[in-house]
């Protein structure tokens, strides 16, 4: 009886040991596939802007598109007095330029770096703007009964995996705003690629931002950051829609210090514009604004400028150029999830536009994880591997020199993104994701790290 009371305790104490080991492995296969980006193969379309071509639903990209934006009229008697106040109390309190007070790395101006000033929450904005982001049913109604539903419910339970430093923030308050400016020089980045839409309009979950811009070029200033413009897919934009955006944007801020204009290789300064969801718009639409011979042409004009498509499948490479686009950009942080944002495929791409004279700018990031919004999408999740993989992204980059670099993102936390400072948080209903065993400020620095690389090596390259 004793010898079978021992052996029964043997056996219990092995299959719980031999449980703990499945459970181990299956753990370690889970991380590694998070960590497999390079030949992944394309997942379920994510991002704020959903990639219809990558998917048999067009259907939700109508409805985005159709929900969009909001026309001006409307929505701007919605604005709240109290936004109105703090937009005025921002401009009576903008500091003067001056000499910072600490010593700051130089910016570099050919780090451009993703930012959204869509945020808000009560005490600028009457409510809460973002943070308070709906959980986004998958499209398939058989996977999407699986997942919760309603929104978040700030500032406790916000629309991202992370946690801010700065809490549940308002892009309108002047002291986010200077410590956002801090942070992007503090990382040695130079230009501030600013997510826009036309008066009036916003995504379908925000609200409009364009009377936030001077303020932006006026902080920018003081950080001697320079301000370019990422376009986004706002409804009906089409050639000549474009031209009068531009023609806005160039008039209104233009004359800004911090307005930034890329010197050519033919020595002109001109503006940049980012174009967000470009493919979307057909390549003879833009030829109307972008060839010389377009009935909409911009070229040659007080309104000329290097616009820059952002590229998802390979095909788009010769759309761009029939467009008359200047170059293409990748945006996606997770690699593996498009052609264009699969770091094996930027060389092809350095080659494509190199031998038709475009610019081609990689996008790198942090990581990629947006669960808090799409709870279904975590098969697009990229584990950030203590900095590692945005190290092998910038890696990456640099092996095909590439004029810019640009940066997904500095605080698009519904995708965690974000490389702005981030803390530990655990609530009732939710742990954060943080930067641990690193501090809050680890991937400003990995930028500045990086910066300094890139900046070394082009040294080399134009020798």
């Amino acid at each position: 009886i004793l010898n079978y009371d021992i052996m029964a305790r043997f056996r219990r104490r092995t299959c719980i040991i031999l449980l703990l080991f499945i459970l181990f492995i299956c753990s370690i296969m889970m991380a590694l596939k998070t960590l497999r980006p390079d030949r992944a193969g394309f997942g379920d379309p994510f991002g704020l802007g959903l990639l219809p071509e990558l998917q048999q639903q067009t259907v939700l990209l109508d409805n985005k598109q159709n929900s969009l934006n909001r026309v001006q009229g409307d929505t701007v008697t919605r604005v709240s007095n109290l936004h109105s106040i703090a937009v005025n109390t921002m401009k009576a309190s903008m500091p003067p330029v001056n000499k910072l007070e600490e010593e700051l790395p130089s910016p570099n101006y050919n780090f451009h770096i993703f930012y959204y000033s869509w945020f808000g929450n009560p005490q600028f904005d009457g409510k809460y703007i973002h943070w308070n982001h709906p959980l986004l049913p998958h499209w398939d109604p058989k996977i999407a009964n699986n997942y919760p539903k309603g929104r978040h419910n700030p500032p406790e339970d916000i629309g991202a995996n992370f946690y801010p430093e700065l809490g549940s923030y308002s892009s309108k308050d002047p002291s986010v705003i200077e410590a956002h400016m801090k942070q992007m020089r503090s990382a040695s980045t130079g230009v501030i690629v600013l997510s826009w839409y036309p008066p009036g309009m916003a995504d379908e979950n925000g609200e409009p931002t364009d009377d936030l811009v001077p303020v932006i070029l006026d902080y920018a200033h003081k950080y001697n950051l320079k301000v370019t413009f990422h376009i986004e897919p706002y409804k009906d934009r089409d050639d000549r829609s474009m031209y009068h955006n531009v023609k806005y944007i160039i008039d209104k801020y233009g004359g800004h210090p911090a307005f930034y204009r890329h010197k050519t290789s033919t020595g002109r300064f001109l503006p940049m514009f980012y174009v967000y969801d470009s493919y979307v718009t057909i390549p003879e639409i833009w030829a109307n604004l972008l060839t010389v011979s377009g009935s909409q042409t911009i070229r040659n004009t007080p309104y000329d400028a290097l616009f820059i498509a952002l590229l998802v499948e390979e095909r788009h490479k010769h759309d761009i150029h029939r467009s008359g686009f200047d170059g293409m950009y990748t945006y996606f942080a997770t690699n593996g999830f498009s052609y264009g944002s699969s770091h094996h495929n930027w060389a092809s791409l350095k080659a494509f536009c190199d031998s038709n004279n475009l610019m081609f700018i990689p996008s790198v990031g942090p990581g990629y994880i947006d669960t808090s919004i799409r709870p279904w999408n975590n098969h697009n999740t990229r584990n950030r591997v203590n900095g590692k993989y945005y190290e092998t992204a910038f890696s990456a980059a640099l092996l095909v020199r590439p004029e810019i670099i640009s940066i997904t993102s500095f605080n698009e936390w519904h995708e965690g993104t974000q490389i702005e400072k981030a803390v530990p948080k655990r609530t009732g209903q939710v742990v954060y994701l943080d930067y641990k065993p690193h501090k809050p400020n680890v991937y400003l620095e990995l930028t500045q790290k990086w910066s300094e690389k890139y900046r070394k090596e082009q040294e080399q390259w134009l020798m």
